[in-house]
């Protein structure tokens, strides 16, 4: 009797998309047949709460703490995540252990052909403090109004006339057929880790361990374990707008990222190259970062990062 791969994954659509993904891959990898899998939705507490920022309601943990429960309690046997909403400190008993070769990192705004072609007083929905800070620095006129809800759902709202527009991953709309939906903004930098898929395992099970690493794709693992580093090193909260991306170039990583206000009125930006075995740098970017803020923008970034 075949004993299935079982897979914890949120319920949403591109939730479970990228759970069939990462089935698709373990059965290329290991040549396993259907019943060799099984994929587990699991409704999250970030789903249900909707009507308020994540920020407010406590950070990413909302996307992840029901999944590392079904792991600790033996109901599944890996959680599949999207990268950003993972918190940054994880439980020692978790481990990240393979990622998915990383989808296009950028937002692509809908609603307008650019951000400048944007009205005069438009309002851009959205409930991420990156992406407000980042927008306001550009256009400080913009009205910002709190969109939250899958893809889907923030779509039909701009439709419905509740924002002029939004900006959403490009990674995402891909993923779920869309990827013609709106504009490619090329000029904003991501959230850490947006575009990759990561596999979460619990570090005694060697077993699974075993059979996620031979899906692993490498350099989206060295990318974005950068970006995270630089997040560990940043502090802050869900309320601190920070955009970080690193890129390999053979054994080299060049990271660059930037932290705002969150009215986008002040920001520092700066990058850094290092090797890819080099832990430290990251954390050295964000220590240069934080020396360079103004003491506003700094005190943003003056918490603890475990629950964003």
């Amino acid at each position: 009797m075949i004993n299935p791969v079982r897979i914890g994954t949120r319920a949403s659509p591109l939730a479970l998309k990228q759970a069939r993904m990462v089935a698709e891959a373990l059965r290329n990898a290991h040549g396993w047949g259907p019943e060799w899998i099984e994929i587990v939705p699991i409704t999250t507490t970030g789903d249900v709460i909707q009507d308020r920022p994540l920020a407010e309601v406590g950070g990413k943990g909302l996307w992840t703490k029901e999944l590392d429960r079904a792991l600790a309690e033996g109901r599944t046997d890996l959680s599949v995540h999207s990268m950003k909403d993972v918190e940054t400190i994880r439980p020692e008993e978790l481990v990240i252990e393979a990622m998915l070769p990383r989808a296009d990192v950028r937002d692509r705004l809908i609603g307008a052909e650019s951000i400048d072609a944007l009205p005069h007083w438009a309002r851009v929905g959205t409930s991420s403090p990156r992406r407000t800070a980042q927008l306001l620095s550009r256009r400080p006129d913009l009205n910002i109004v709190s969109i939250r809800g899958n893809v889907a759902t923030r779509l039909r709202r701009v439709e419905m006339g509740e924002a002029d527009a939004t900006l959403l991953a490009a990674a995402g709309l891909e993923r779920l057929g869309q990827g013609s939906v709106g504009t490619v903004i090329d000029d904003m930098l991501p959230a850490p880790a947006q575009g990759a898929i990561g596999i979460e395992v619990a570090a005694a099970n060697t077993r699974v361990r075993k059979l996620v690493r031979a899906i692993d794709d490498r350099p989206t693992h060295i990318c974005v374990a950068a970006e995270r580093r630089l997040l560990e090193g940043l502090g802050g909260g869900c309320r601190s707008p920070v955009a970080g991306l690193a890129t390999l170039d053979g054994e080299a990583i060049l990271l660059r990222a930037e932290i705002l206000t969150n009215d986008g009125s002040e920001f520092e930006a700066a990058e850094i190259g290092f090797s890819a075995e080099n832990r430290e740098a990251p954390l050295s970017l964000a220590r240069h970062l934080l020396k360079q803020a103004s003491p506003a923008l700094r005190a943003l970034f003056d918490g603890e990062a475990s629950s964003c």
